[in-house]
């Protein structure tokens, strides 16, 4: 389907198909709203093109059918809704402590518990904070349109590869479940070698490979640690992204990211014409988060921050320690499957124009 023509299609469709193109050959996943259709897809495609398309009988399976999808060096993934990803994070901490790439797709819905299928980005904390258990990380992207969901989906596998580490974009059921225009880019898959660790037989030309994330003696398992983080900390240097939006003159920043920083850039544009001087700082990259943009705002002089999300506050603590203190960090959301609109950010950067608190 990779062609310069734009493409109708629903977000969950897109990520699927963007998975594909990317050379995605192996899917392990469980339905859930308002994530179905990804897996959907997989179920109609996968056949057609020589790939495998595995419903599992749990959550719980579908990721460690990812971990040894992924442990033979192919390009695997899974997709879920936050109570689905809530059961796959253990075998996404084994999957980040054997070094494996693979991609996880979380596209949000309402918590805690089964909580409802709307909407929401409550599910920051356990992306960016607690994956899984252990010290870990996970690439965490964050599409603001069907366009970037595709996009991402590209990056994310090519930088599970390179880092050998678990990626996840954090989508939620507004973007999902919409339907814009799409390019799917002409673009050819470049393999990494993966013959240095994945698991696809010796033929008696060299040693075995084994898969493993259990270290017994403490000082080996803080080695591989520290290795790792040494790894992280390049990712953190060169591949934190984000968006900015008229912030050169910024008195007010409105920090958001996905389907939340569509309504926040419209709040912006209206601020500007009615004279406040307001912009925005999109994260595209979660973790790594993109502090250093927001603390450059807050060099700048900007008066203050406003962070909106779909929750009660999460993303809210990363912004207050970038600003560290330079100035106040305001926090709007609305949580339960609501999305906030428009006029909502805009009554709360007049609030803050106006000097109320």
């Amino acid at each position: 389907m990779a062609s310069s023509q734009k493409v109708l299609m629903k977000g969950n469709e897109a990520l699927a198909e963007a998975a594909i193109q990317a050379g995605c050959r192996h899917f392990f996943g469980y339905p859930i709203t308002p994530q179905t259709e990804v897996a959907a897809y997989m179920s109609k495609r996968m056949p057609k093109i020589g790939g495998t398309y595995l419903q599992a009988e749990s959550e719980i399976a579908a990721i460690n059918m990812v971990y040894g999808a992924a442990s033979a060096g192919v390009r695997a993934m899974t997709s879920s809704s936050s109570p689905g990803i809530s059961l796959k994070t253990e075998g996404i901490s084994y999957i980040a402590g054997a070094d494996l790439p693979c991609l996880i797709i979380n596209v949000q819905r309402g918590g805690p518990g089964l909580g409802g299928i709307q909407p929401s980005q409550a599910d920051y904390w356990q992306a960016t904070r607690a994956p899984g258990h252990g010290d870990l990380h996970i690439l965490v992207f964050a599409p603001a349109t069907i366009q970037e969901m595709v996009d991402l989906v590209f990056d994310a596998f090519e930088l599970a590869d390179t880092y050998r580490m678990p990626a996840m974009i954090l989508a939620d059921g507004m973007l999902g479940q919409m339907m814009e225009p799409v390019v799917f880019p002409e673009k050819q898959v470049t393999p990494i070698d993966k013959s240095g660790w994945a698991t696809t037989g010796t033929q008696c030309q060299r040693p075995h490979h084994v898969t493993n994330s259990l270290f017994l003696q403490p000082d080996q398992l803080e080695q591989k640690i520290v290795e790792r983080f040494q790894r992280y900390a390049q990712v953190q240097e060169k591949h934190t992204r984000c968006e900015e939006y008229l912030t050169e003159d910024a008195e007010y920043v409105v920090v958001a990211y996905g389907a939340t920083a569509r309504i926040a850039r419209s709040a912006v544009t209206a601020a500007r014409q009615q004279g406040i001087k307001a912009g925005l700082i999109r994260p595209i990259t979660l973790w790594p988060y993109p502090s250093a943009a927001i603390a450059a705002a807050a060099g700048r002089g900007a008066k203050a921050f406003l962070s909106v999300e779909m929750s009660m506050g999460q993303m809210v603590d990363d912004v207050r320690l970038a600003v560290n203190g330079k100035a106040p960090v305001h926090f709007f959301g609305r949580t339960g499957g609501i999305i906030p609109t428009p006029a909502e950010v805009l009554e709360q950067l007049q609030k803050l124009a106006g000097g109320e608190r």
